[in-house]
């Protein structure tokens, strides 16, 4: 009964666990609203930084109209979540000399949020 119980409560932080890693859309909005004043994730349309609108699975560097620096362009790399996670966390520690002057986010449960909004906008 005891051994029923642990494993009922394991499975039970263990799913919490992975609903939590998957982020919350709505959440990730809200978070979202700090990147709006360069980024627009509602249309194609780029403002001072390149639209996000399908950013989930693109390369980066690749929005045809979008000046991007010499390092965003040569840095090989595409926005996947685990991607994202880490240039979200530390842009300039991931993409040195590229143009974002914004530091990160800090907490993990924003970065998943706003990777989950970004992900309804693809």
């Amino acid at each position: 009964m005891i051994r029923s119980i642990f494993l009922a409560a394991s499975l039970t932080v263990g799913l919490v666990g992975i609903a939590h890693a998957d982020g919350d859309p709505a959440k990730g909005e809200k978070v979202f609203a700090r990147c709006k004043a360069c980024h627009n994730a509602d249309s194609d349309q780029n403002k001072i930084g390149p639209h996000l609108s399908g950013v989930v699975g693109r390369k980066a560097g690749s929005v045809a109209d979008f000046d991007y620096s010499d390092a965003m362009k040569n840095s090989g790399l595409t926005w996947d979540e685990a991607t994202l996670t880490k240039y979200l966390k530390d842009p300039k520690g991931v993409v040195p000399n590229n143009k974002m002057a914004f530091t990160g986010l800090k907490k993990d449960d924003e970065i998943a949020n706003v990777i989950a909004y970004l992900k309804t906008k693809s």
